[in-house]
């Protein structure tokens, strides 16, 4: 009776952990140090698989659109910090970046799991908005196909999407990076100190 008990203890623990991180990213590497402004951002982004991307809508008179969108800045041993998109003009996203390149990525740390019960409008729980324009990559491109790696590897089931899609690799070139990861306002980081800093 008591192993019966036990066993279905050990069950309900299993159910409750499998909920908690269903659909979330299994974290590669440790949080830096909140001080650390380059680490945390390059942290932030490489854990994250999921955000918002802001575009100038065609459709709509040039009003702001924000879509969720799957992404990665590279395979596990190399994160670039550069988000690569896998994207279709059937969605509005890409059909507004081929006409107007500009725009932005927010991304939240509250789907990692690591704010604790923290809200995510919680200064303590980080996001980070990188601002830049979306191009499209040459298909052809040693880019693109390190992209297409990346993409595939964080997300298998882009593979199997319709090759009648016309899926294109898309990339953010950023220009400017606002990051929240404690009290006190944003933390001062360029695109420059970003991109340099090693992973």
């Amino acid at each position: 009776m008591k192993s019966k008990c036990f066993y279905c203890f050990l069950f309900l623990i299993f159910l409750g952990f499998q909920d908690c991180c269903e659909g979330r990213w299994l974290l590669a590497s440790p949080k830096p140090d909140r001080n650390n402004a380059a680490g945390y951002a390059r942290w932030l982004v490489s854990q994250s698989s999921w955000g918002i991307l802001s575009t100038i809508s065609m459709e709509l008179g040039g009003s702001p659109f924000g879509n969720v969108v799957s992404f990665s800045d590279g395979v596990v041993d190399k994160s670039t910090g550069i988000p690569y998109f896998y994207l279709t003009t059937l969605d509005p996203t890409a059909r507004n970046a081929l006409k107007d390149h500009r725009s932005s990525l927010t991304i939240s740390e509250n789907p990692l799991g690591t704010c604790g019960n923290a809200d995510p409008e919680n200064p303590v729980c980080a996001k980070i908005t990188l601002t830049g324009k979306l191009v499209l990559l040459d298909a052809n491109s040693k880019e693109s196909k390190f992209a297409q790696t990346a993409l595939f590897t964080k997300h298998p089931e882009m593979k199997g999407w319709p090759k009648s899609h016309n899926f294109r690799i898309f990339k953010l070139k950023m220009e400017n990076i606002f990051m929240i990861n404690w009290f006190g306002g944003p933390k001062p980081l360029t695109v420059g100190q970003y991109l340099k800093y090693k992973m």
